[in-house]
């Protein structure tokens, strides 16, 4: 469920199998086994939190991975909680060095057991830079968080897009999605701006700022004619501007060209948008 090259390293998200795998050389070769693995004693264990309860070393079903300013997160989703290691990839049973959304390493309730509020999740899935800190998609409260400073420990955060206060999480979908968010599973950022895989909206916004907040009107939306609209391939058929369920993006700029891919998931298939 995520990917990351990170030089010559291959890092993928197993989820379903609540581990990371690093290859320490990108493949070349079929099935070529990875070098080592996060979150499992080895290679052929694959219970939830090691088949024990929660710590700063186990997963359950760890969605986004992410890499920023030599930090690595992961969106441990079925925990409800980020963690993030200092010194970028840890090796096989080092402890996170931070865990964001509850409130002790054992917990996993959603929402810290209690009420939506500024520093909780339900499901975490999707982590970006922000400037000096990071934007995360919390999609089963329906809403991104974002955080303007380093983060250095628990705490709650400084803005959310897509809810009108922290202490909502409601999902309301038959009704014009102007100013709302449906399971937003991908955030990507690049130079400031923001895209938001708004996949039960079945769409992409693009924002001119990752300061974004509340009901904050984006700049451009993908895969629907307007903001109010939300159907699935528009209602009307599979083309090359709709969309179902995108799941996952990828921003880049090259010398020549900006590409933002989009995992449409629901139509299976990856699409490519160029921006000129």
């Amino acid at each position: 469920t995520g990917i990351l090259v990170l030089g010559e390293q291959l890092v993928i998200a197993d989820a379903w199998h609540h581990r990371i795998l690093v290859w320490d050389t990108v493949p070349s070769v079929n099935d070529t086994p990875p070098d080592r693995v996060i979150g499992q004693p080895d290679l052929s264990h694959v219970e939830p939190n090691r088949g024990a309860e929660p710590d700063l070393t186990s997963f359950y079903w760890p969605f986004g991975i992410s890499f920023i300013e030599g930090r690595f997160y992961v969106a441990d989703t079925g925990n409800r909680r980020v963690l993030v290691w200092n010194d970028g990839l840890p090796l096989r049973g080092q402890p996170a060095d931070l865990v964001l959304g509850q409130h002790s390493p054992s917990d996993r309730e959603e929402n810290r057991g209690g009420e939506v509020a500024a520093d909780s999740f339900r499901w975490p899935h999707s982590i970006a830079a922000a400037g000096n800190g990071v934007v995360i998609a919390d999609a089963g409260n329906h809403r991104l968080l974002r955080w303007d400073r380093p983060l250095e420990a628990d705490g709650p955060a400084d803005a959310v897009l897509g809810q009108l206060d922290f202490v909502s999480g409601a999902e309301f979908p038959y009704v014009s999605q102007e100013g709302r968010l449906r399971f937003p599973y991908a955030v990507a950022t690049l130079d400031g701006q923001m895209a938001v895989a708004d996949t039960a909206n079945n769409r992409v916004l693009l924002y001119d700022s990752v300061e974004a907040a509340h009901d904050d009107r984006p700049i451009g939306v993908l895969g629907q004619p307007t903001l109010a609209a939300n159907g699935e391939n528009r209602w009307e058929r599979v083309a090359d501007d709709t969309m179902c369920w995108p799941y996952g993006l990828w921003w880049s700029r090259s010398v020549d060209r900006e590409l933002l891919a989009i995992a449409d998931s629901g139509n299976n298939r990856v699409v490519l948008w160029e921006r000129e």
